[in-house]
């Protein structure tokens, strides 16, 4: 692949994204706040081990089934990581506020991941991954990946 690029599955990602936003709108709409903490945990689970938390919807799920082919792109998966595990960290703290009685906190948190993770679903940019290559160009230890030809316009790669 060009420039040490992999292919990534983006239509995992969606799934994983489209996932994301209806439980966490499930749990604002009902108010059960031990579903954000469970979102949190897969989100934060599927960046340790270097997938998308609702993987296992698309892959045993959708996919088999047929409502949802495989979208492969030449891209870096660290961002989306990074912005998985971003999101879970808030989300995480969304559900820590909204158990402990920080209701107004826990549900703007929420609310925050649900706005990421649909600008990402419905408009394709992942601000997660933006922060890791602004983190990259700053030559923050860790965040090693020049974003890919034309993803970002602008933000040169970095030698």
């Amino acid at each position: 692949m060009p420039n040490g690029l992999r292919k990534v599955d983006h239509s995992s990602l969606k799934v994983n994204q489209a996932t994301i936003i209806v439980l966490l709108l499930a749990a604002f709409i009902i108010n059960v706040p031990w579903l954000v903490a469970i979102v949190a945990a897969f989100m934060l689970v599927g960046t340790g081990v270097a997938r998308p938390g609702f993987l296992f919807i698309y892959s045993w799920l959708l996919r088999p089934a047929g409502v949802v082919r495989p979208n492969l792109l030449a891209d870096n998966p660290e961002p989306h990581r990074f912005a998985q595990g971003f999101g879970g960290v808030v989300a995480a703290v969304s559900a820590l506020g909204l158990l402990l009685g920080a209701t107004g906190l826990g549900w703007a948190l929420t609310w925050l991941v649900i706005v990421l993770a649909a600008l990402n679903l419905f408009a394709g940019f992942c601000a997660g991954c933006a922060v890791y290559y602004w983190l990259h160009r700053l030559q923050v230890p860790g965040f090693s990946k020049n974003p890919p030809v034309g993803v970002f316009p602008g933000m040169r790669p970095r030698a």
